[in-house]
């Protein structure tokens, strides 16, 4: 067992007896402030205890294996029994960096060589066995990675990649999806996290995560674009985060997965030989939510990405009033539908993607960014579901949603400004907007 003094840390209290293990020694060696606490007690709960003091939480975890677990404005920390070998626990561990721990004066136990790897930001693996025991190490030898900005060691990266297509090949039982799910929130949460998505795929990881995203691997695409699918779809998320360091988690997973509907719609044009790729938006848009609902991320996740893929085709506008039209029907989405969609174009390098062409679509943005701004929220309804029902003498139903959805777009492009003119647009309207055609339709013809 190696103990080494380093140049001392700055070191939150000590719980009496207690060591600091894993990631959080990690991070108060490399000189950052860790997000939660890993500690090793001879007496946890006493340990949890003295940690809370008079402000904090305590709760056991698992009684049994005496684990316990404190919360101090909103800082974790963990706790286990102090274990009888300590060299021999933390060489079950991942990797050399996270398999170290630290006591109060600052002394380091070290049993796999983790204090040099550190110094060389180098992430080394304990062991072969050690990532086999729990395949989501796999996940996330490619998360620390990225999110330390550290270089797999070479061994490691081969032995991940090896792992990776054994797994791909004879299944391995899978880990849980939640805990795959953290680990890709984790990446995707990082700035470097487009270089961490093609880490996951040169190591065989995106294959078994989320294949969907890698079916986008070879599929050219020409036209606008310089890049297949699937790099297309990662350089636009280096793109937004690029553009938008603080895109959230939403924005970030809809961005990567725009176009992942494309390799199941492409087809060609017989007129021009071109590719094409009819509903992809809308096919890319289901295949997302069913990626999200399998990793069992939350609804509103889900429906917040899904939403945002099946949006990012529409046309930017070219006109005032078209832009005040897109900022009411889309106003749930924005701005992210723009961030993805600027995403998107600065994504796209072909040889169809002109001077000309960037400056329209600059202009369109520019409208929309103005347009929003001139109504950075909708406005009241001018009628209610009863008033439209007893103007048009229609039960409840379909017809009144859609003449809502009339008067409330009315509204907002400033045709109508008050009750009475909301009534007398309605009215005006009656047959057209009872008939068989929809509200929508009617109105968008007169505009």
């Amino acid at each position: 067992m190696l103990r080494i003094m380093l140049r001392r840390p700055k070191l939150p209290a000590f719980p009496p007896g207690a060591l600091l293990v894993g990631g959080a020694a990690r991070d108060l060696l490399r000189g950052q402030i860790p997000s939660d606490y890993d500690w090793a007690a001879p007496d946890p709960a006493q340990a949890a205890r003295w940690t809370a003091g008079t402000g904090g939480a305590v709760f056991p975890l698992d009684e049994q294996r005496g684990h316990w677990r404190a919360v101090i404005k909103g800082v974790q920390h963990d706790f286990v029994l102090l274990p009888s070998n300590l060299t021999a626990e933390l060489l079950r561990r991942d990797f050399t960096v996270n398999a170290l721990a630290l006591d109060q004066a600052g002394h380091v136990t070290d049993p796999s060589g983790g204090l040099g790897d550190l110094k060389r930001r180098s992430l080394r693996m304990v062991s072969e066995q050690n990532l086999r025991d729990d395949p989501l190490r796999l996940l996330r030898a490619t998360r620390l990675a990225t999110t330390l900005d550290f270089r797999l060691e070479a061994q490691t990266r081969l032995t991940v990649q090896r792992l990776a297509l054994e797994a791909l090949t004879q299944p391995w039982p899978p880990p849980a999806a939640e805990r795959v799910a953290a680990e890709l929130n984790a990446l995707l949460l990082s700035q470097r996290a487009a270089s961490g998505v093609l880490l996951l795929h040169e190591l065989n990881l995106l294959a078994l995560c989320l294949p969907e995203l890698t079916e986008g691997a070879g599929v050219v695409q020409g036209g606008f674009h310089h890049l297949d699918v699937l790099h297309h779809n990662i350089e636009a998320l280096h793109q937004l985060l690029a553009r938008f360091p603080d895109a959230d988690l939403a924005l970030r997973w809809a961005t990567m997965l725009h176009d992942v509907g494309k390799p199941r719609t492409q087809g060609v044009n017989l007129g021009t030989g071109r590719n094409t790729y009819y509903g992809h938006a809308e096919v890319g848009a289901e295949l997302a939510a069913e990626m999200l609902i399998r990793l069992r991320q939350p609804r509103a996740l889900t429906e917040r990405v899904s939403a945002l893929i099946k949006a990012h085709m529409v046309h930017l506008p070219t006109t005032e009033r078209e832009a005040s039209r897109f900022v009411h029907r889309r106003r749930a989405l924005l701005p992210d539908l723009l961030g993805l969609m600027l995403a998107d174009r600065e994504a796209s390098r072909g040889p169809q993607s002109t001077p000309q062409t960037r400056l329209a679509y600059q202009l369109g943005f520019e409208r929309l960014l103005s347009a929003l701004e001139e109504r950075p929220a909708a406005p009241p309804p001018l009628l209610s579901g009863r008033q439209i029902m007893a103007l048009l003498n229609v039960p409840p139903g379909p017809v009144v949603g859609e003449v809502m959805r009339a008067v409330n777009e009315a509204a907002a492009l400033g045709d109508v400004t008050t009750p009475a003119e909301a009534e007398a647009f309605v009215l005006a309207q009656r047959y057209r907007l009872t008939s068989n055609e929809s509200a929508s339709q009617q109105v968008d013809s007169q505009a």
